[in-house]
């Protein structure tokens, strides 16, 4: 037997002299050298190796997420801090312009948090490459940008009190914060004009997309309808025998759990003693502690008269802007503004209502419109111009910041305190009943209190208890409740149920004679597709060998329709979308039958009977927009690329540390 040969764990002298005989001279310098490259690297391997090292040290309560523009930072606790109040402000005021209900706000903050954590990592990827924006940049916009006309009407500017009081009211901040994040904005479009400043399209792209754009096609198309060919599936009870043997699987737990419930039920009138009142100086002391809730904002009540453009009757903006004067000509004349709003508004919410936009508060409107409602004499009329188009605005009332008064809000309190205390006396009497229950059981605690016991038939947890106002929540309870358990209780809407699990009868697979008609429909559902894909097919063999469209459809009992001219994104009955759902009908010439086409519920083949492409004129006439909409199209992707990327890297890295607390707190609305 050979003897294994040692292996040396490092290199011998032998093996490189030079570099040892280096290493043994006795040279500062490089062993200093050498220090600081072990050192790095031993930092680099704990940083990545083990991620959540310095994670605990710079999550405050207040932290959302910190990006670490490099990677010694996170050791060098040297990183840029998303606050979590400011993502719940931003979160809040999305929820407010959208006008989405409260519960959004949870779906809404990891949305906000995310855009502000790739905030920050394009503003690091910015400053790597030297992009930056000062405050000129920020006072040239505030001169020419977005609120230019409202800030500097006239070129003159409105002053720092109203300037700070719009700030305030649009966005939440100082003027110092808004001018900040401003400044990154335009840092960040100035890295985004960097990375896509090498974006270019051919001159012969540009001409083809509008041609492909604006193709129109006029079309015969012979429809089966897979409604009509589940007519023809009539399968036999042997088959259906053999369909439900073979899928005895699926339909192992066809036939849901269900459970028999013995219940009593009571109502507010039925509590002994009645609901307590209400008193005055409980009535009062709510007051006190809600007043914040009675805190009404600066607000105008409006009403407008909208002409859109775009998107409007108008074909051009002075033709809306010539219809919105000869409207507000009308109105000065006397004529009545919600008859005219009926008539002519083009905004459906608002239009039905004689154009009235009931109260806003300040910053819940675009810019223009807020700074009209809030500025113009109450009565007056005026022509304004948002993004929506050209709006006739009238202001009818503007209250002032209040707080509303005891007397205001009396009847919302009262109502209140009645249903909390009502609330509290029926649960309070749901749990006696059950603890009584519990001891002297259900028969004889309802007979006690002369409240009649009720046994259910077995019932799904999807179910309904006939007798009950809502009976979900005590099927939901009665659900996870085990068969022979302690009584329980549960709201019904109007009152309260003490009730038990009685039976239980496991989920089962259905008996064939019972469940035939589900079985028929089923073997329907799963046959039906390869049916309607032979018929379509066939349809089309027959269309192409005749070269006969309508003698194929007779044949084969299809319907014969005609479209109207129509592009890509045209709908077409029992078709649907043409550039989704047939996209190849728009490559074929006049005379071509196209294949089977598959429009879910209905099988198509179609024949061109007319084809209109673009002239080079109209190629010519909409060349640069065509080239702008292409251009901005492939700078959004190669943006979009390059933003993945990044923050890709960033992950990698462990560059991004997201507060877990922040998250769950914010969630739970904390």
């Amino acid at each position: 037997m050979r003897p294994r040969q040692r292996l040396s764990p490092v290199p011998t002298e032998g093996q490189y002299p030079d570099m040892i005989r280096f290493l043994q001279k006795d040279n500062r310098l490089v062993k200093s050298i050498f220090i600081v490259i072990i050192g790095a690297a031993v930092i680099t391997m704990v940083i990545t190796l083990i991620p959540g090292i310095f994670q605990n040290v710079s999550n405050t309560q207040d932290t959302f997420a910190t990006v670490y523009p490099h990677w010694y930072s996170r050791f060098l606790f040297d990183g840029d801090t998303i606050s979590a109040t400011r993502v719940q402000e931003i979160a809040q005021q999305q929820l407010q312009r959208q006008r989405l209900p409260d519960f959004y706000l949870q779906l809404m903050v990891p949305r906000v948090g995310q855009q502000l954590i790739l905030q920050r990592v394009l503003l690091d990827e910015a400053n790597r490459l030297g992009i930056t924006a000062n405050a000129t940049d920020v006072s040239d916009f505030l001169h020419k940008g977005q609120y230019g006309e409202l800030l500097f009407p006239g070129g003159k500017f409105v002053g720092m009190q109203q300037y700070e009081g719009f700030i305030r009211s649009q966005f939440g901040l100082s003027t110092a914060e808004f001018e900040k994040e401003l400044r990154e904005d335009i840092q960040v479009q100035r890295l985004r004009a960097y990375i896509t400043s090498g974006v270019t399209v051919s001159d012969a792209e540009v001409r083809d997309s509008y041609r492909k754009q604006n193709i129109k096609i006029k079309f015969d198309y012979a429809v089966i309808q897979a409604d009509d060919l589940r007519k023809q599936i009539q399968p036999s009870d042997a088959e259906l025998q053999a369909f439900f043997t073979k899928n005895a699987a699926r339909y192992a737990s066809a036939v849901p759990e269900q459970r028999t419930i013995r219940y009593f039920t009571f109502t507010a009138d039925q509590i002994p003693g009645g609901v307590p009142q209400v008193s005055q100086q409980e009535i009062q002391q709510y007051y006190n502690q809600h007043m914040a809730d009675y805190q009404t904002p600066e607000q105008a009540r409006s009403r407008h008269i909208l002409i859109k453009y775009p998107g409007g009757a108008a074909k051009t903006d002075a033709e809306a802007k010539a219809k919105a004067e000869s409207i507000l000509k009308q109105l000065q004349g006397g004529a009545d503004f919600a008859t005219l709003a009926k008539k002519y508004s083009e905004d459906p919410g608002s239009g039905a209502q004689g154009g009235e936009l009931g109260f806003a508060k300040h910053g819940t409107m675009v810019p223009e419109f807020d700074k009209a409602i809030f500025t113009q004499p109450i009565g007056a009329l005026a022509i304004i111009k948002t993004q929506y188009g050209y709006h006739i605005v009238q202001v009818e009332e503007r209250q002032s910041a209040h707080t509303q008064a005891l007397n205001e809000v009396l009847p919302t309190i009262q109502v209140s305190l009645i249903r909390e205390k009502e609330s509290k006396a029926e649960a309070s009497f749901a749990q006696s009943l059950t603890d009584e229950a519990a001891q002297t059981g259900l028969e004889k605690t309802a007979a006690a209190h002369k409240l009649p016991l009720v046994t259910t038939p077995p019932t799904g947890v999807q179910g309904i208890i006939a007798g009950l106002p809502d009976s979900a929540e005590l099927l939901g309870k009665a659900f996870i409740t085990k068969q022979g358990a302690p009584p329980a209780f549960a709201p019904t809407g109007e009152g309260y149920a003490i009730f038990q699990v009685v039976g239980v009868t496991p989920a089962h697979a259905p008996k064939f004679d019972e469940y035939k008609a589900t079985i028929a429909k089923d073997y329907a559902d799963e046959r039906l597709p390869q049916l309607l894909q032979e018929k379509t097919k066939a349809l089309a063999d027959k269309a192409h060998a005749y070269n006969d469209l309508n003698k194929a459809a007779k044949e084969v009992g299809a319907t014969v329709k005609s479209s109207d001219l129509v592009g890509q994104s045209g709908q077409v009955p029992d078709l649907g979308q043409v550039a989704t759902v047939a996209p190849e009908l728009l490559n074929l010439n006049v005379g071509q039958i196209s294949g089977p086409i598959n429009a879910q519920r209905t099988g198509v083949v179609a024949k061109i009977t007319d084809k209109q492409t673009p002239t080079d004129a109209e190629i010519a006439k909409n060349f640069d927009q065509t080239r702008d909409q292409i251009l901005d199209q492939r700078r959004e992707e190669v943006f979009g690329v390059f933003v993945n990327s990044a923050e890709d890297r960033y992950k990698k890295a462990h560059l991004i540390n997201v507060n877990p607390n922040a998250m769950k707190s914010m969630s739970l609305g904390q």
